[in-house]
């Protein structure tokens, strides 16, 4: 399986009560499928993978895969601790997805042998190909991350580290070593602000969770990139996306609150987030609205 262009991270709708909002899901990830991702990743990072139970997560899973209708791939975030794990990986084979997006263990601090391991042992639990996310604690070596991309299942690897450097020798190491293809994504937090950089050490795909809200200015930094006009990819990162991870970083779990209450924003009712994070304030919200403006602007312009 090889995936291709903008990459949808939906978020989890929750209702007043706290539940997850199934109906409102499924509209979001139509809505999002209609204006053309190369992939679903339901329940990840931004989906608030964190925040859910196994049943929770099963249920999301299954909506993602109906509401998108075999349109494109549906990948489902899975991570934490082992049995845990493991138990998302069936669950989300179960509800219909076509891979799983493996985010790190819990907590712990480990070598690349232990990743490794942790990684043929959730593959061993389920049929599902698999993109491996380092980040985090969860850090492979070059020789480690041969080794896991060897593993049948094992069709990529996603770097949430951001040391170039550490990327680049991942990079030829794999191409070198590995004789399968495999596919490298970069999933920083706005992945957009680094897309550049990334390209410079031959990884093209990321990560998108403007797509979630504004999938107008995502698309239009892409096909900016994919085109070679470095003009209005350099406006956009001026203008958008380096003054919106100014925002994110002002608060920590920004990266996914800022995202769903721009969601909400847009039109669609998809509550707030659950602790451990917290929504934006009124201040910041205004200032969401003005960067959310500032990027439309600058693709009319």
């Amino acid at each position: 399986m090889q995936l291709d262009g903008v990459l949808f991270f939906p978020v989890t709708p929750f209702d007043s009560v706290g539940a997850v909002a199934k109906d409102v899901l499924a509209e979001h990830v139509k809505h999002g499928v209609s204006a053309g991702p190369g992939g679903v990743f339901v329940a990840c990072g931004t989906g608030e993978f964190n925040a859910l139970d196994v049943d929770e997560f099963e249920g999301v899973v299954k909506v993602a895969v109906e509401a998108t209708a075999g349109r494109v791939p549906v990948f489902a975030g899975v991570g934490g601790a082992l049995p845990i794990t493991k138990r998302f990986a069936i669950a989300a084979e179960r509800a219909g997805a076509d891979g799983l997006l493996l985010m790190p263990p819990y907590l712990v601090s480990s070598p690349g042998t232990g990743l490794v391991r942790f990684v043929e042992e959730v593959a061993a639990a389920t049929d599902l190909p698999m993109i491996v996310y380092q980040r985090n604690n969860a850090i492979l070596t070059p020789d480690s991350a041969v080794q896991v991309a060897h593993l049948p299942k094992v069709i990529g690897l996603k770097d949430g580290l951001g040391d170039i450097d550490h990327m680049q020798r991942i990079v030829l190491a794999i191409r070198s070593r590995v004789d399968k293809p495999f596919q490298f994504f970069n999933g920083l937090p706005t992945a957009e602000l680094t897309v550049p950089a990334y390209r410079g050490i031959g990884v093209e795909l990321y990560s998108s969770a403007v797509f979630c809200f504004a999938p107008d200015i995502s698309l239009g930094f892409y096909n900016a990139v994919q085109s070679g006009d470095a003009e209005l990819t350099t406006r956009l990162l001026t203008d958008f996306y380096l003054p919106l991870v100014e925002l994110r970083d002002k608060v920590p779990g920004y990266a996914v609150s800022l995202v769903k209450a721009a969601v909400v924003r847009s039109g669609l009712d998809v509550g707030g987030v659950r602790p451990p994070l917290v929504d934006p304030t009124p201040e910041h919200l205004a200032e969401l609205d003005r960067i959310i403006a500032a990027g439309r602007a600058t693709l009319e312009a």
